[in-house]
């Protein structure tokens, strides 16, 4: 056994490749335009203004605003195996770790992710814990394109719109004609095909859920930033065990840049 052949580049393309094709947040958030230490770095275009023409052109010059949020959450996973050179040379007991890893760097990731709802625009908000509304197999449907009205009437772009639900709630819709009866929900959470008032459905188990009081997210890429990466993975020999350790950091993090390309609904569901 030994942790001197240790790559800890094949561990992190396999965390992050496994991580990436499961998470939500990777879905439905803008990723940022650089990385500097564990610093993201965001974009924002300033608008220009569309004027009559009458024979000559005034030009007006568009700023780009950069938008810095700080990677200030951090996860780290630390699992021991017989033989870190063994694990390497074996590519599906490699996955098997790997994936475990990336499973719960998701889970942590996504559930805060989606507890940015918070920050939406207050005419966006729907219902609130102290009056939820009240969701059965008639009104979701209805209730979710009201979100992406909320959206609309905001200016905010149609293309990238996601709504972000529970599976309790993508029960009802499948008792709705407008909705497809046996949806399919793909490993990264998007129910292949199915759109409600232009915003992609999307299933996640990680959305807030206080008593009952369940929250849907129904938001625009641009709505909020996000960025992660693993500092470090390092393998070495365990002093009170026969066998080795690898350890990683994922540092991460998000906010809401555009609080008007969010829109939240609190609800509680019926027994209808």
């Amino acid at each position: 056994m030994s942790v001197q052949s240790f790559i800890p580049a094949v561990w992190d393309s396999r965390l992050l490749a496994n991580y990436t094709k499961a998470s939500v947040a990777e879905v439905i958030t803008t990723p940022p335009v650089r990385i500097e230490g564990n610093k993201i770095i965001f974009n924002r275009i300033g608008a220009s203004e569309l004027k009559d023409y009458e024979g000559s052109i005034d030009w007006n010059s568009v700023s780009t605003t950069p938008v810095e949020l700080h990677m200030d959450q951090k996860k780290y996973f630390a699992i021991t195996c017989d033989d870190v050179d063994a694990v390497q040379a074996k590519g599906d007991v490699l996955s098997a770790y790997t994936e475990q890893e990336a499973d719960n760097a998701k889970e942590k990731i996504d559930t805060f992710v989606l507890g940015l709802y918070t920050g939406a625009h207050e005419d966006n908000v729907i219902g609130s814990d102290a009056e939820p509304v009240a969701l059965d197999k008639l009104n979701v449907y209805d209730k979710i394109v009201d979100l992406g009205t909320k959206l609309s009437k905001k200016k905010v772009p149609k293309a990238n719109r996601f709504v972000i639900i529970e599976s309790e709630v993508l029960g009802l819709l499948s008792k709705d004609d407008r909705f497809t009866k046996n949806p399919t929900v793909l490993e990264n959470g998007v129910v292949e095909g199915q759109k409600i008032n232009g915003m992609q459905v999307v299933v996640s188990e990680e959305l807030p859920n206080t008593n009952g009081k369940l929250k849907i997210m129904a938001l625009n890429k641009q709505a909020i930033g996000y960025g992660k990466q693993i500092e470090k993975t390092e393998a070495m020999r365990l002093e009170n065990s026969f066998a080795d350790g690898v350890r990683g950091l994922f540092v991460y993090g998000a906010e809401v840049i555009r609080p008007e390309a969010l829109a939240v609904l609190t609800a509680t569901i019926t027994n209808q």
